[in-house]
């Protein structure tokens, strides 16, 4: 058998590494640029906002965009928007150009997701998707993890100009790989009829189905699901990426080294956690279990860690911190790799795209919410721990959401809306 899927899956993973490691520039190095562009924690949540917002309105039309034209053609646009928007933050001499430039880089990287979610479901069997997605979902982990060391030390060296124009190079080097070796699996020359005939092993599950737009989409009661999930869960993540180095720093007195060695920690766990997730509910499947209450017991678990992470905050010692935020990024990841993939596991792969991407752009708006607008003022008069301990609540309230609407996940009929079932 070939194992060209498993390729296709490092792709994904390096996509992902590159569209995170292009994003945490800004956010390893926010004091650097914030002390030359006179940046206040508020100035700071908005120029997160303007990233954020542009991300919810690319994620409305990026789904739409790779299911019309395919994910080789979409991923190829969305990694050249983006490459190029993060070379432009290189010229930046103001806050409100720094503004418009996350906007683009936010409007580009919105067609990641979309795109990696949809090659998983034409590239992997149903009980194979988890773990493809905890492993491109990795990408994330790693770049948070690699990168804040490798930035500090290129900003000592030749300024945070540069790094965003090597993240950039790093994009285009990623788009020739991309074009030159993906196929879908059945037009792959290196697909040998063994490894299709896996990929195809659930066929009867992937039936012909039309299909429909975004709008006749939220006729599902599972698009809520997976939607509202989204709104609530995503802006933590977001709140520890854009917040956790401005927090080591103005509270627990790092200096930009020790915030440079403390993140690869953090989310060195988070890597673990976003493949140990997919795992879990992978494992139970092959046990004989349900996909959906394999799902939603991996996702459990997780739930139920955040908010013991969440005392972080409160803790005096720093190494425990530090440990309790690792253990919030691993069960987010872990939480994030199972409720991605239930999108390729309740809908036929013609709508994965635009499920993911509605779901993508409520999360992009709950990130605006609680990870920029309201995080920055409130930190800016109150202090961090009125932002912790609230968002440690929120991955249980999605769980309650998640059985509620999306049920036993089974698999839908495009042309029976559930909201009528």
């Amino acid at each position: 058998m070939s194992y060209v899927r498993w390729w296709v899956a490092a792709l994904l993973f390096f996509a992902t590494t590159i569209n995170y490691l292009d994003r945490i520039v800004f956010t390893v190095l926010n004091t650097v640029i914030g002390k030359e562009l006179g940046l206040t924690d508020q100035t700071y949540g908005n120029v997160n906002a303007a990233f954020q917002f542009a991300y919810m309105v690319g994620f409305l039309f990026a789904g739409k965009f790779i299911d019309r034209f395919g994910t080789r053609i979409g991923y190829a646009v969305a990694i050249t928007w983006w490459s190029l928007a993060a070379a432009f933050h290189a010229a930046v001499r103001s806050a409100v150009s720094l503004g418009f430039w996350r906007a683009m880089l936010g409007l580009g990287e919105s067609g990641n997701f979309p795109a990696a979610i949809k090659s998983v479901a034409e590239w992997f069997p149903l009980k194979d998707r988890a773990l493809a997605t905890g492993v491109f979902n990795a990408g994330a982990n790693v770049a948070s993890m690699v990168g804040p060391p490798i930035l500090v030390f290129m900003n000592a060296r030749y300024g945070w100009r540069s790094c965003f124009l090597v993240t950039a190079g790093l994009g285009f080097i990623w788009l020739l790989l991309w074009v030159l070796t993906y196929r879908p699996p059945d037009r792959h020359p290196a697909v040998k009829p063994a490894e299709l005939e896996h990929i195809r092993s659930d066929a009867a599950a992937r039936e012909a189905e039309p299909a429909i737009g975004w709008v006749a989409v939220l006729g599902y009661r599972q698009t809520w699901g997976f939607t509202l999930a989204k709104f609530l869960t995503d802006p933590v993540w977001w709140f520890y990426l854009f917040w956790l180095p401005r927090y080591f720093i103005k509270v627990r007195g790092f200096n930009l080294e020790q915030v440079g060695w403390a993140l690869p920690v953090i989310y060195l766990m988070a890597d673990l956690g976003s493949v140990a997730g997919g795992w879990i509910s992978g494992f139970l499947i092959r046990r004989g279990w349900q996909h959906g209450k394999a799902r939603k017991t991996a996702m459990a678990i997780c739930a139920c860690a955040m908010p013991i992470a969440a005392l972080a905050v409160l803790v005096p010692n720093t190494i425990l911190a530090v440990a309790l935020v690792s253990l919030a990024t691993a069960a987010h990841q872990g939480w994030s790799a199972n409720l991605f993939t239930t999108t390729s596991d309740v809908f036929p792969k013609q709508a994965v795209g635009d499920v993911v991407g509605i779901g993508g752009s409520a999360g992009a708006l709950g990130g605006i919410l609680f990870s920029s607008l309201i995080p920055g003022w409130v930190i800016e008069h109150f202090g961090y721990t009125p932002v912790f301990l609230p968002l440690g609540l929120f991955h249980l309230t999605a769980l309650i959401i998640v059985h509620r609407l999306m049920g036993d996940m089974r698999r839908v009929s495009l042309r029976e809306p559930s909201v009528r079932a």
